[in-house]
């Protein structure tokens, strides 16, 4: 019986070691992924003119379905709305998205700019 005891305090110590360690790493986890984002984002925004272009023409052209490019043009109700667009006619809506990466590289830097990133132009 007294091993028995032993053997149950020794499991409840293992246990809660363990939910110590769990709580640890869930809360490593969640200021590394907090401090992922921050970056990316921090990166994102730095990304300005052609770089932007450049990037929004490429993604449009290779993932225009995804709706990638309006993402990172700002556009996210327009990149949802392109992603469901291509998920609910099976991949068709994907030339909207490549149609707009040729037009994106095809703008100059400065209209570029201004169509869609000041004027924040959402379609083509």
């Amino acid at each position: 019986m007294a091993n028995e005891k032993n053997l149950g305090d020794d499991l409840n110590n293992m246990l809660g070691d363990a939910k110590e360690k769990a709580k640890e790493f869930s809360k490593d986890a969640k200021e590394t992924a907090s401090e992922f984002g921050n970056n990316a984002k921090d990166t994102l925004d730095n990304i300005t003119g052609e770089n932007k272009k450049i990037l929004a023409g490429l993604l449009g052209i290779f993932f225009g379905g995804l709706g990638i490019h309006k993402f990172v043009l700002g556009y996210n109700k327009e990149g949802i709305i392109l992603l469901i667009a291509t998920l609910v006619t099976c991949g068709a809506a994907t030339i909207i998205g490549f149609i707009e990466g040729i037009i994106y590289l095809t703008k100059s830097d400065e209209d570029f700019y201004n169509t869609y990133q000041r004027s924040k132009k959402s379609w083509f």
